[in-house]
């Protein structure tokens, strides 16, 4: 096997969902090289079902489409069809909805022994909380992230600049999980249902401020432990330019190297003294104020300082790093035009990646992926006729 044969070559998907953690999911997995089927509900069917804008998750990237009535039994015996032959299914409706239309584990576990049958949801399938409905917000308030960061102005937990909940407490959570369970198949050749919550995963994320608190009683409170800024060493500071630098100077080498760059030497002995953090963090911020923020970055991030500038969005796209390791790649979409994306740039994906031609939304993979499962023309026909699939 070549080292650039993805790492999911001969595994397929097949993916209920098209937004939150289970599209997260299944972008992941079709970027290690899965064969991801996107199953949707037909568009008599689909009023419910967001449509998310044309470059979300990847533009649909190596991912195939089929849209199926599964409120027709012909609907879904055309899904468990496809579930034979599959690897793994993701969903993301309520507890117990898939069970109700007939597609739920133990049903397709009936047609396919081994596979893999991941349910992401906000709060897990039980539970006093299972029935809520929610988004990544919700999820991130009630594992604790918000109440461990800076506070706003008005002094309530800030909005995220990322939906954290959704890609990692959810989405990489599930694709985790799934990884975890094929690798068991490959060993006793049982499949796995697996319960995948994004608030679970929340707290799996907050764990070292969880453990904290549960061993010692130590609330993880902004300013009020070390990684939530309670010392001037992990920090962010404004330059001169209007800029800002990140510092996360932690080991106790990188903190001295940091204190004699800013001139500062007096304070390298002093690095968790609580009664020095205010001066400390105020002759650091006076210092950071001398120089553009660039500046800074080229004199300290190279001189084992932990210091990072705080890039915007159109700043990072370009960063000369960035671009080396080919973490964007071109995409051309039929109307929008041409475009860059995130590559698959996890760990073992392929980076080097063509041009991504984007199909209109409305075009699926029907006839293939039903011709593939043994279905004969006619019987295709008749589904498409019946407006059982699309």
């Amino acid at each position: 096997m070549s080292e650039n044969t993805p790492l999911l070559d001969g595994i397929t998907v097949l993916n209920l969902a098209s937004v939150g953690p289970a599209a997260r999911a299944s972008r992941t997995l079709a970027d290690y090289g899965a064969a991801v089927v996107q199953i949707s509900p037909t568009a008599k069917k689909g009023g419910k079902q967001i449509v998310p804008p044309f470059h979300s998750y990847g533009a649909s990237r190596g991912i195939q489409k089929l849209q199926i009535n599964l409120k027709a039994e012909a609907g879904v015996e055309a899904f468990l069809r496809l579930a034979e032959q599959a690897d793994v299914v993701i969903e993301s409706y309520r507890p117990g909805v898939v069970k109700r239309l007939g597609i739920g584990y133990e049903t397709v576990r009936g047609r396919n022994p081994g596979i893999v049958y991941c349910s992401t949801s906000g709060y897990g399938q039980d539970g006093p909380a299972s029935s809520w409905v929610g988004h990544d917000i919700n999820y991130l308030a009630m594992a604790g992230f918000l109440a461990c960061t800076e506070p706003r102005a008005d002094g309530g937990p800030p909005i995220p600049g990322a939906t954290v909940a959704d890609s990692a407490g959810g989405g990489m959570h599930a694709v985790l999980s799934i990884m975890g369970a094929l690798v068991r198949r490959g060993i006793s050749g049982e499949g796995r249902y697996l319960d995948v919550s994004a608030c679970e995963g929340v707290l799996s994320l907050m764990s070292l401020s969880l453990d904290q608190y549960l061993a010692t009683g130590e609330v993880a409170g902004p300013r009020k432990v070390l990684l939530t800024g309670r010392y001037a060493f992990y920090d962010v500071y404004e330059c001169k330019d209007g800029g800002w630098v990140s510092v996360g100077a932690i080991e106790p080498h990188f903190y001295r190297n940091l204190c004699k760059a800013l001139g500062h030497d007096a304070y390298g002995d002093h690095q968790y003294d609580d009664a020095k953090q205010d001066e400390i963090r105020e002759a650091f911020k006076q210092a950071f104020l001398r120089k553009d923020r660039d500046a800074w970055v080229a004199e300290l991030a190279p001189n084992d300082t932990c210091v990072a500038p705080v890039y915007s969005i159109p700043e990072l796209v370009d960063d000369p790093h960035f671009v080396e390791r080919k973490v964007f790649m071109e995409a051309e979409h039929p109307e929008e035009g041409k475009f860059r994306q995130v590559s698959p740039i996890l760990a073992g994906g392929v980076r080097e990646q063509p041009v991504h031609r984007v199909r209109p939304h409305s075009e699926t993979d029907a006839t293939a992926l039903l011709a593939g499962i043994g279905m004969s023309v006619e019987e295709i026909e008749k589904l498409r006729a019946d407006g059982v699939v699309e």
